[in-house]
């Protein structure tokens, strides 16, 4: 019997590729942060303004992440004033097929309080 060149792993183990996805993308408000570029780019203040209950810092600290992973782009204007502005790369573009399907299920499944708590 030949046996297969894909890599054999047990029929329920999750995926490491698929594992580093969720703790990547499941940290606190770097979906959210995804989703909301997915409308343009966007400035400091307008993301701060578009996600509700964000700190500054910790705004800036997931700003840093997605551009340092390589998601975000970070335009600086040199003014005056200085302006800075955040926009989707190739690599965070090609995630909106996902987050607007993760959108419609969560639509159509998660309503307010099936999810109560689950913040």
């Amino acid at each position: 019997m030949e046996t297969s060149p894909e890599v054999e792993h047990e029929p329920r183990a999750c995926s490491a590729a698929l594992a580093r996805a969720f703790g990547f993308l499941g940290k606190r408000w770097n979906g959210v942060l995804l989703a909301t570029l997915m409308h343009g780019p966007a400035g400091f203040a307008e993301l701060k303004r578009a996600v509700v209950g964000i700190s500054d810092s910790m705004l800036s600290d997931r700003l840093s992440e997605l551009t340092e992973a390589g998601l975000f782009e970070r335009l600086v204007d040199p003014g005056p004033p200085v302006g800075v502005t955040y926009r989707l790369t190739p690599a965070g573009e090609a995630l909106l097929p996902a987050l607007n399907a993760l959108t419609a299920w969560s639509t159509e499944n998660l309503t307010a309080d099936r999810c109560a708590g689950a913040t």
